[in-house]
């Protein structure tokens, strides 16, 4: 068991690494943009990018917002458990992303997908919607990007084949987006 934990340490730090952080700083720049201009920022993704999703919000909203002068505008769109299930029950799973940004997204928000495998039928038809509505989209994929990484506006790669590892990176750059807020933005500033 010592064996495994420390080569996946290894090669998640070998991962981590290589993420671009040219793409992770674009992508802060387009929330901070976001932020300033009073739009609204969606993400969503599935099983533990749902998961990712949702505690990317919490950062964004709590630690990147309170007590500060310029505040987050940010909704996950996995949240909603009733709506949600009302969708996927009544008319598909794969429409219950773009449902709600059909509800809310203006020209100008902005999108962002999280799929380690970037082939998610519900998250590429939010992409699809998103972009063809004005909104900029941002992916965080694994592997080769799948579908979503063709169809993201600015696409932020995690290149390894394992999905804890994929998932790892995820929360990685988010964690850096959200941090770069909170350590060089200080509250009342």
């Amino acid at each position: 068991m010592n064996e495994y934990i420390t080569s996946y340490k290894e090669q998640l730090l070998n991962t981590l690494g290589a993420i671009p952080v040219g793409k992770v700083a674009e992508a802060a720049a387009w929330l901070k943009v976001a932020r300033d201009e009073d739009r609204h920022i969606f993400i969503c993704g599935n099983g533990g990018s749902a998961a990712t999703a949702s505690h990317f919000v919490c950062d964004i909203v709590k630690g990147c917002s309170f007590n500060r002068p310029k505040r987050f505008r940010m909704t996950c769109l996995n949240d909603n458990l009733a709506t949600l299930t009302a969708y996927s029950n009544d008319v598909s799973y794969d429409c219950v992303f773009v449902e709600q940004l059909k509800n809310f997204a203006r020209p100008g928000d902005i999108l962002m997908c999280v799929s380690g495998s970037g082939n998610s039928p519900n998250v590429l038809r939010a992409v699809e919607y998103a972009n063809q509505s004005g909104l900029k989209t941002i992916g965080l994929t694994g592997r080769d990007g799948g579908q979503l990484g063709r169809l993201s506006q600015l696409e932020i790669n995690i290149a390894d084949p394992h999905m804890g590892r994929i998932e790892d990176g995820h929360m990685f750059v988010l964690h850096m987006i959200a941090y770069a807020f909170m350590d060089t933005e200080k509250p009342g500033a």
